[in-house]
């Protein structure tokens, strides 16, 4: 797939404007995920429509050498044994700083864990700084061996940029889906600083579901 904005120089006003329809459709996205009755056909919707922003958009996080060659994200079939609503539980409250090149330091405070069957315990974060957002993520075993995750880890929930599964059916519980893990745009960029997952969200399992890497960069 050929993106042909890659040739083409945009305003400050049109770039922003472009952002604006990229966090429009991934709300939108993942508010008809929510609301599906089949999570199997929303992954396949939230596959298809990842692929299509990721393909035609020019705020694409895809290096314009790799955009002729792109064909889909790796993403692997849904299984529904890796969906999880859990509890959030207590945890020993903590600050994360993650300094970036473009936003100086970014605040994330612990506000608790969640214990995934045969997986592990996962840290759960609040950006402290603005818009709140829930974020978790995830390294698994998988990560940087050949055909397998993203060595930075990848994305469960970072519900700021419109990432959220929704609560749980019980108080206090939240949605974990691995099939919707996903890669952080450092992924396929590296001048993108992105928070990536420290020790208290690396497991030894490995989690073979979600998007993979391709590994290019």
């Amino acid at each position: 797939m050929t993106d042909s904005s890659a040739s083409t120089v945009l305003s400050p006003a049109q770039k922003a404007l472009d952002l604006a329809h990229w966090r429009r459709t991934i709300h939108g996205l993942y508010r008809s995920v929510r609301e599906a009755d089949d999570p199997a056909v929303a992954h396949d919707l939230w596959r298809r429509t990842r692929d299509e922003l990721f393909a035609t958009s020019p705020q694409t996080p895809l290096l314009p050498e790799d955009r002729p060659s792109f064909s889909g994200l790796p993403t692997e079939p849904y299984d529904p044994a890796w969906r999880f609503e859990l509890p959030i539980e207590p945890a020993e409250p903590y600050r994360m700083v993650v300094p970036t090149g473009t936003d100086g330091d970014v605040l994330f405070d612990r506000i608790g864990v969640v214990s995934v069957p045969d997986v592990g315990s996962l840290d759960v974060w609040r950006l402290a700084t603005y818009g709140g957002g829930i974020f978790v993520p995830v390294k698994d075993a998988l990560a940087g061996t050949p055909g397998g995750t993203y060595g930075g880890g990848r994305y469960l929930l970072d519900t700021v940029k419109g990432a959220d599964l929704g609560p749980g059916s019980t108080p206090g519980s939240v949605v974990l889906d691995f099939n919707f893990a996903y890669n952080p745009s450092c992924a396929y960029d590296p001048m993108y600083a992105c928070p990536l997952a420290q020790p208290g969200n690396t497991v030894a399992a490995e989690i073979p579901v979600g998007e993979r890497y391709p590994g290019q960069h």
